[in-house]
């Protein structure tokens, strides 16, 4: 299933194909009382009005926009296109060339109208489904040769309802079959999913004219960017304004992701990652406060499960979640308990540790500095303390006790790490360049900023790699860029995140509006936004590159070029790389992580192309035993490799192993991709040293 924007649909509702339910019909709700206000029509036209002015982009709102925000809101609403009908949809297609002339105007009315259409239908599903369920499940015939399409993000709309019902009678059919895969009995199946739609039910019939208007502003400026957002008074104050909400108690980024809500990334040295229970991709189905009952959060809407999460200091929270690992299909989940606490900046300071490698017959010490985030101690800086913690400053002494102890090189980690302070990137920067450009700035009037290293000289000069990942992001993408631009570093790993824009919030007179107004560029002119960094050396992605990354968001800006502020004369590592390249393909082909991490890339590839399941539970019990089967050879493989004990099923691995991208040590032979950066390195200095020679 594809993800969707903030705000996307509340309910994952079940129906089945019977005669027309009476009851819903007369519980039916009035949905005529959700109505702009003029408040938000002014609101609307400030947004028209700065978009049009200051976004980055400037595209004009015409009819080609209109038919975007068309597009857009109808996949707000209905991502997997189970709500409307194809006379719904005729109804309501009118509007697609209007959305321009409405919104210049501040009319609001028509863009409420469908929403409350969506509500319509939204209640009807959830109200026919709870109707089946006190029926039983017991009714469904499982020994049918039947079949359910689950990516219906370019579908058909439904022509009528009873073809509606025939796709929800099977929805209804995989939930349960799920469920039932997961370990559930029917009773208990019946009473949770039960217990789902009627609190959905209750949620929706809170629907607040705030909640619409939110929704459609949004559908018109995300297709300008998906970092250009607009939240109402409430969320203005109480959330970080973006798709994917920072926790305050257990450190997390999320985002919606149909009816699931799942983890982007987890804050380093937060209570999420210290845990080592949670990875990016894994969904949140269930929260509970302490020891208290697990609340189903399926089909919730992300600020919903963000004031279940949140909480005060010191106290528990358990969170049921469906790791990213599962295949695609299977809901097999696990209860995982953290408690709040708010991340010490001395948790999050870089460290340092010696990585011991024997290579061609001789010992070598390599430097490890881990760099879990760009940080400076703002309060500290400013108020003229010569003692303030920052980035920078931890490095420089770490790289002076590393060189102390003689190491023959040193490797910058900067795996999961999201970024920070840009100053700290650029001052990073500075202590292994001469001096020049570290990163420009492209604003929306075109005009160029160029960040700079003014200061004369490197503080370290030796040979450096920087190893990175896909939730490398924001600064720790300028940092690489700028030691790849400069050719000062071999970079390792995988490709970046993509994160190269710059936003701004703008209060209005009715909530606030975040947006994008600036491009980041490397000193190259290359843009960091979309691509991300591409590594000289590539190691396999140890999460999915579709659902995790810029280039995974809708209407993402695209990768460019500007000039250039920089073009360094001489590449050490160019006439290396091919052989480079080759000694690191040919130990890794043997190495178990990397063959664990490669081949289970290559099934999960080969699940996410399945477009249909199979609703014959015989059929469905083999197919997931088939691919329990094969992600238990892997993992055993990869074990015995390593001279481990095999294990007998899945769930008796350890949570704290090399399949967590985020889970890895700061330095050790035993973190597989950090002792093969050191490999590489070291490839590099022995064949630079045989070029001097000769």
């Amino acid at each position: 299933m594809k993800r969707t924007l903030l705000g996307s649909t509340l309910a994952l509702a079940l129906a089945m194909a019977l005669q027309p339910l009476h009851a819903a019909v007369a519980k039916s709700t009035d949905w005529n009382y959700l109505q702009p206000t003029r408040e938000q029509a002014m609101a609307s036209l400030n947004v028209v009005e700065l978009l049009r002015r200051h976004h980055y982009s400037k595209p004009p709102l015409n009819d080609a926009r209109s038919q975007k925000i068309h597009e857009s809101y109808l996949k707000l609403l209905d991502p997997a296109r189970l709500y409307f009908t194809a006379a719904d949809i005729a109804e309501f297609a009118p509007l697609r060339d209007r959305y321009d002339d409405l919104l210049k105007s501040g009319e609001l009315n028509p863009g409420f109208e469908l929403y409350r259409r969506h509500l319509q239908r939204l209640e009807e599903r959830l109200l026919y489904s709870l109707d089946l369920l006190e029926r039983g499940v017991a009714q469904l015939d499982f020994s049918l040769d039947e079949r359910l399409e689950i990516d219906r993000e370019q579908a058909a709309w439904a022509k009528d309802s009873a073809e509606l019902d025939d796709l929800w009678r099977k929805r209804l059919k995989d939930e349960v079959l799920r469920l039932r895969i997961a370990g559930k009995d029917d009773k208990a199946i019946e009473e949770l999913l039960q217990k789902r739609y009627s609190n959905q039910l209750k949620r929706l019939q809170q629907t607040r004219s705030e909640d619409v208007f939110q929704a459609y502003i949004n559908a018109f400026a995300q297709t300008y960017d998906p970092h250009t957002t607009y939240l109402s008074p409430d969320n203005a104050e109480n959330f970080d304004i973006n798709m994917s909400l920072s926790l305050e108690g257990i450190g997390a980024v999320l985002q919606n992701d149909n009816e699931h809500v799942k983890i982007v990334s987890l804050v380093p040295a937060g209570p999420a990652e210290k845990s080592k229970q949670l990875a990016p991709a894994d969904r949140i189905i269930g929260v509970a406060q302490g020891n208290g009952e697990m609340v189903d959060v399926i089909g919730w809407r992300l600020d919903e499960v963000v004031k279940l999460i949140r909480g005060p200091k010191g106290s528990q929270v358990r969170l049921e979640v469906i790791p990213a690992s599962n295949a695609p299909n299977d809901q097999t989940s696990k209860v995982v308990s953290i408690t709040r606490e708010a991340v010490k900046l001395e948790e999050q300071a870089a460290k340092k540790s010696v990585l011991e490698l024997q290579h061609e017959g001789r010992d070598y010490k390599l430097g490890v500095i881990d760099i879990p985030t760009f940080y400076l101690d703002f309060k500290a800086y400013r108020a003229g303390d010569p003692q303030y913690k920052s980035t920078t400053r931890d490095v420089k002494r770490l790289l002076k006790e590393l060189q102390a102890e003689q190491v023959d090189g040193v490797i910058i980690d900067l795996r999961n790490n999201g970024g920070g302070s840009l100053q700290e990137a650029n001052e990073l920067t500075g202590l292994f360049i001469e001096q020049g450009p570290t990163v420009l700035v492209r604003n929306s009037d075109g005009s160029v900023d160029v960040l700079s290293d003014d200061s004369n000289g490197t503080y370290y000069d030796g040979p450096l790699a920087v190893l990175v990942n896909r939730l490398s992001a924001s600064a720790s993408e300028i940092f690489a860029g700028a030691m790849q631009d400069y050719h000062r570093a071999l970079i390792i790993g995988g490709q970046t995140f993509g994160k190269g824009t710059v936003q701004t919030v703008q209060p209005l007179n009715h909530g606030e509006l975040k947006l994008t107004l600036a491009k980041f560029y490397r000193v190259s002119g290359q843009s960091t936004q979309h691509q991300g960094v591409l590594p000289d050396i590539a190691y396999p992605p140890l999460v999915n590159l579709s659902e995790i990354g810029e280039s995974a968001l809708p209407e993402a800006m695209p990768w460019d070029s500007i000039r250039p502020a920089v073009r360094p004369a001489h590449d050490p590592f160019g006439p290396f790389l091919a052989e480079l390249k080759a000694r690191h393909e040919a130990r890794s082909a043997k190495d178990p992580d990397f063959l664990f991490s490669r081949q289970r890339l290559q099934l999960a590839e080969e699940l996410n192309q399945q477009t249909h399941v199979s609703l014959n539970e015989q059929a469905r019990r083999a197919e997931h035993a088939s691919i329990e089967a094969r992600q238990l050879a892997l993992e055993n493989a990869r074990r015995q490799a390593k001279g481990e004990q095999p294990l007998t099923a899945l769930q008796e691995e350890p949570e704290d192993g090399l399949d967590s991208e985020e889970a890895h040590e700061p330095a050790g032979k035993d973190d597989a991709f950090l002792a093969e950066t050191g490999r590489i390195l070291l490839d590099y200095l022995s064949l630079g040293t045989r070029l001097a020679k000769h």
